[in-house]
């Protein structure tokens, strides 16, 4: 199993290129950023935890950006975006900016998405009907793969539509699509179109059970449990008894990275990467 490192990429945060080296340094996988271009001031959407909206989201930097200069500083590391809000930017300016930063880092780049949780965020940048986001996931997913892999990429849905372009360069190789969703619908169309799961470890009663009930979901659309990555997102207490307990359950990559409850404590970042560097040998 590996080990990946999630960061909420404020400005607060360790700089990419000392995060991305330390934990290229220490044996880590992967690097991943999420994302939040804005927040509404005027919200009624609740936060899906519960409570105030924590202060760092309002702080976020853009992740393709931090991403390349991480990339600049490592050699081996894979990138992340988890998540990226692949429907809050335009389509083919987005296209370009991930396959130029898969090209420049040397085909390490993974694209964690999802649909978001804020209404309001979402409605002040997309004209799409919330509430068909997942189906306008799908749509923005497979123009993206479209234009990463055809010579004159067409595309025409219910929600995008365009005719054959020129769309240069490719990436060096189409960066897999992972889907960071837990309910139902979202496992659903995980199953049926993602190269990867990402659910967090807090929001399943039973990891096990999860896995087991993803993999009967994979059986319907006719694919295999080794053609769709789990990356699980940790968010209890982090532990070297838990980290193994999940890669048994069948988990391919644990997230690991502050908490919560310590997004404003930059200074526990580097004493974490170093305390669970000495067990990834063990993963």
């Amino acid at each position: 199993m590996h080990l990946g490192f999630s960061s909420m990429n404020t400005v607060n945060d360790p700089d990419p290129a000392e995060l991305a080296k330390t934990l290229e340094d220490a044996g880590f996988e992967s690097l991943w950023y999420g994302e939040h271009s804005h927040i509404p001031r005027c919200r009624s959407t609740a936060y899906p935890a519960g409570g105030a909206l924590p202060e760092p989201y309002k702080e976020m930097m853009d992740p393709y950006i931090s991403l390349m200069a991480a990339a600049a500083a490592t050699s081996t590391l894979k990138l992340g975006t988890g998540i990226a809000l692949l429907m809050e930017r335009e389509l083919f300016s987005q296209a370009k900016t991930i396959a130029t930063l898969d090209r420049l880092s040397g085909g390490r780049v993974m694209i964690g998405s999802g649909v978001g949780w804020n209404q309001e965020e979402f409605e002040s940048v997309s004209h799409q009907p919330w509430q068909r986001r997942y189906s306008v996931l799908k749509e923005t997913v497979a123009a993206t793969r479209r234009l990463f892999a055809d010579e004159a990429p067409e595309y025409h849905g219910e929600f995008i539509n365009f005719d054959p372009v020129w769309f240069e360069p490719k990436p060096l190789r189409s960066p897999p699509i992972i889907f960071g969703a837990m309910g139902p619908l979202g496992m659903r169309h995980t199953a049926e179109w993602a190269d990867g799961w990402m659910p967090v470890d807090v929001a399943l009663p039973d990891v096990k059970a999860a896995i087991k009930a993803f993999h009967d979901l994979l059986a319907e659309f006719g694919r295999k449990p080794n053609e769709v990555e789990i990356t699980l997102v940790v968010m209890s207490e982090v532990t070297p008894d838990l980290l193994n307990y999940y890669r048994d359950c069948g988990v391919d990559r644990c997230n690991i990275g502050v908490g919560m409850q310590n997004w404003d404590k930059p200074e526990i970042v580097m004493p974490m990467i170093e305390r669970f560097s000495k067990i990834i040998a063990q993963l």
